[in-house]
């Protein structure tokens, strides 16, 4: 019989992974490094120092300024079609990279209220991601609404492990409700949520609904048409290997085009870039979510890992990050569940049901802080989330089988010791 918590289980895995080629076409300068927050900053691509040096030396170099009229001031649509067209389920001229997930979500937050004019709430979770509850609790305060929260009110509270539902959502809206802002995929136990569901209730009730997709984006198939969903951003440096401090971006339904407002009237989003003229006048479609001068550099770089999803595929992309959470709740369960071989009482707060999962898990210790310190100190790299989170994040691309074997068996041995 196999036993599957032997390393050559693993090894196996490897040999038969189809996306495996993919680890040897990224910058990996120490091979025993067992890399587990791709979740938080991917990994380099090796093409992606040359595809930057090319803009430096034969773009900004040679070419100067007019570099500009040769191919940089479209590079935040040209790419941004490739990205949402690769990723998101989007068509042509929906999706633009620019700014950063921050600055994005007060853009697109400020738009969709003015969609609604007569309604002043936002419903939001209360775990979720910092920027998002920051900037929803700011945006309604200056227009004089509220946000309804979801979920626990403490932020010591235990990580929740299940999904947002339709039916939560439904409970917390009524007829002042304008916007519904949540996390595609939570940030802290990898659970995505009911998307579909999520979005018919709120147009049900008049509401829009905003995505925020940075978890989700290179690890979960999206169709953001296909849910009829209004409104998205995320940020392209986790499992799009964009870079450190990559650019976001924005998809907008095309429906809404014509009517949103971008509260940052930058000249980038003019409808004219170089008239120079006295008053605002947006540019047609998504461009007008621009704001001031583009990174071409950046661009490029986002470009780069988008080019690596599209060539492995978004089907099989899934395919492996199922897998892999798959073999780290089986070995969660054999090495560090309170009812495994070592009783080390570590919890699951993730969901059990992988098809629930993005392309993370979290494992909850009372230490965790501590532990996660300490297992970079041995070469083993996830990351901490408060309050007691150690997020183990599995990139397709570039995490082996192996990598999770000798990552959870890290965890178990230092554990161990401390016990």
């Amino acid at each position: 019989m196999t036993d599957t918590a032997a390393r050559s289980y693993a090894e196996a895995l490897d040999e038969a992974d189809p996306l495996a080629p993919f680890r040897s076409r990224f910058e990996i300068p120490d091979d025993s490094v067992v890399y587990l927050d791709g979740n938080s900053l991917g990994r380099m691509p090796s093409e992606t120092a040359p595809r930057v040096a090319a803009v430096l030396h034969e773009q900004w170099a040679d070419r100067l300024i007019r570099s500009w009229d040769e191919g940089w001031m479209d590079l935040p649509l040209e790419v941004g079609d490739r990205l949402g067209t690769t990723l998101l389920g989007a068509g042509p001229g929906e999706t633009v990279v620019c700014d950063n997930v921050t600055v994005n979500v007060f853009k697109v937050l400020e738009a969709a209220l003015d969609l609604r004019p007569d309604r002043s709430t936002v419903v939001a979770h209360k775990g979720e991601f910092p920027t998002d509850r920051y900037v929803a609790a700011e945006v309604t305060r200056r227009r004089g609404g509220s946000v309804r929260w979801l979920g626990p009110l403490d932020p010591a509270a235990p990580l929740p492990i299940d999904p947002v539902t339709a039916m939560q959502v439904a409970g917390a809206l009524h007829d002042d409700v304008a916007v519904v802002l949540l996390s595609a995929v939570d940030y802290r136990s990898g659970a995505i949520a009911e998307l579909a569901g999520i979005t018919q209730a709120a147009h049900d009730a008049g509401a829009l609904v905003v995505w925020d997709c940075s978890h989700a984006i290179g690890s979960v198939p999206l169709d953001l048409p296909g849910i009829g969903a209004d409104f998205a951003i995320g940020c392209s440096y986790k499992y799009v290997n964009g870079g450190p401090g990559a650019p976001a971006w924005i998809w907008a339904a095309p429906e809404h085009h014509g009517a949103m407002r971008n509260p940052v009237p930058g000249w980038m989003g003019h409808s004219d870039v170089f008239a120079m003229s006295p008053d605002y006048s947006p540019a047609v479609g998504v461009r007008r979510f621009m704001t001031g001068t583009p990174s071409a550099t950046a661009l490029a770089a986002v470009d780069v890992g988008v080019g690596l999803l599209a060539e492995a595929g978004m089907a099989a992309v899934r395919t492996k990050s199922l897998a892999l959470t798959t073999y780290a709740v089986d070995l969660y369960d054999r090495w560090l569940a309170g009812t495994g071989e070592t009783g080390l009482a570590v919890t699951l707060a993730s969901p059990r049901d992988a098809a629930l999962r993005g392309a993370h898990i979290t494992l909850g210790h009372p230490d965790a802080l501590a532990v996660t310190q300490a297992l970079a100190d041995r070469g083993v790299i996830p990351d901490f989330r408060h309050p007691d989170g150690i997020r183990v994040g599995l990139a397709p691309l570039t995490t082996r089988f192996t990598d999770v074997h000798d990552g959870l068996l890290a965890i178990r041995t230092l554990l161990e010791a401390l016990r």
